[in-house]
């Protein structure tokens, strides 16, 4: 924990509201490294928590009101505990509202009224699970001023669910599991089978990951993703009808994929081409750090992109121009989209003392060739969620 910057927000929480708070935890956001639409196919996947972070903390008070201030936007909202079986509101508090509801439904009996205040470093719709920072830090903070108990786990899942069920969106764990078990220097490691995390992976010292957005807004994300879905299905079912024990593309092998491809229909046969070398690449990967050799590692970074474009075909014109740049970058390593892809962002392994100038060197070719200034950031690999005492 970044503890100066904690600090400060508290020092600005007694600012507002003129006393100190009961509780204040911190969370970070993530990147999914490697692993790129194997989730839901029940494989693994290789993702980071990143230095950025978002800081809540609150002032419990009597009765069932509560007021939020967001020190990045500048917003107050205000709502009441008893508003969890409403509608959802539309503005931030959504996440907090939806998390009270989540700890209640887990037994919490004695949530009140509170306080509280937000900050955050996780950039806003740069693929980097800002609003899962903001669930998993309101939940440790809520957890620390009412008393509630839970395995990382089971925080993990609170925070899922207010994804799921508050808020009707259809995602994963990911996102949650990362921001909670993220550890700093390392890979984590999921398994969407059993829905744990297996184990944390440390990554050679001197790195970073630089973050670069496309200004490409997702297009047709939901409808391409309903179809790509769809496709792994039914990839899945012939192979399930050829081998027995198959239950997902996340046990089927390369080899036994390609000796099917007759069976199946073009795009099926590329989606789960795409899905089953993701499985196989993470697995590679692990050995990879494991063995300390970076540039095998980056070397899957760049095949995973290109499995993207070319199988899955969730790229874009200019995010494959972002991952071809950085095969010209002194110190990159290796680069991909990161994500559900159609636009959004492409990640850089990066030496650290180059990530600068990779900065530099990508948005001037990204400029030049587009017209558009890319945001980029500078990710090193954090902690996970903690308690702030």
């Amino acid at each position: 924990m970044n503890d100066s910057a904690m600090r400060d927000f508290i020092d600005k929480f007694n600012g507002f509201y003129g006393v100190a708070p009961t509780a204040a935890a911190q969370a970070p956001g993530r990147l999914e490294v490697l692993g790129n639409h194997t989730d839901y196919n029940e494989g693994r996947v290789l993702s980071c928590a990143v230095e950025q972070t978002t800081r809540f903390a609150l002032k419990t008070v009597p009765g069932r009101k509560c007021r939020l201030k967001d020190f990045r936007s500048g917003s107050q909202y205000e709502f009441s505990v008893d508003d969890i079986d409403r509608r959802p509101p539309r503005d931030g508090s959504k996440y907090v509202l939806g998390m009270i509801k989540e700890l209640v439904k887990r037994g919490a009996a004695g949530i009140g009224g509170f306080d509280a205040a937000v900050e955050s470093s996780v950039p806003l719709s740069a693929g980097m699970s800002s609003s899962a920072a903001l669930e998993i830090a309101a939940g440790y903070a809520m957890g620390e001023a009412f008393g509630i108990k839970l395995e990382k786990v089971e925080w993990a899942k609170a925070g899922q669910g207010v994804e799921n069920g508050f808020l009707g969106l259809h995602t994963g764990l990911l996102d949650q599991f990362s921001s909670v078990f993220g550890r700093r220097g390392s890979m984590i490691l999921s398994d969407f089978r059993t829905n744990e995390v297996v184990r944390t992976v440390q990554v050679p010292d001197g790195y970073v990951i630089v973050v670069i957005n496309s200004m490409k807004k997702h297009n047709l994300v939901d409808s391409e993703y309903n179809t790509r879905r769809a496709d792994c299905e039914s990839a899945a079912r012939t192979m399930a009808a050829a081998i027995p024990g198959v239950r997902a593309l996340r046990d089927v092998s390369t080899v036994q994929l390609e000796a099917a491809k007759s069976s199946m229909d073009r795009n099926p046969y590329l989606r789960a081409l795409h899905v089953v070398g993701e499985c196989e690449r993470v697995t590679k990967a692990v050995e990879c750090l494991e063995a300390n050799d970076i540039a095998a590692f980056g070397k899957l970074l760049f095949e995973s992109h290109e499995s993207s474009r070319v199988n899955f075909e969730n790229s874009t014109p200019e995010l494959d121009y972002l991952v071809e740049l950085a095969k010209s970058v002194p110190g990159c390593v290796g680069a991909r989209l990161s994500g559900g892809g159609f636009g959004g962002i492409s990640i850089h392994l990066v030496k650290a003392d180059m990530a600068d100038e990779c900065q530099k060197r990508v948005a001037a070719a990204y400029e030049m060739r587009s017209g558009v200034v890319p945001r980029s950031t500078v990710c090193s690999i954090g902690d996970g969620a903690s308690v702030w005492r």
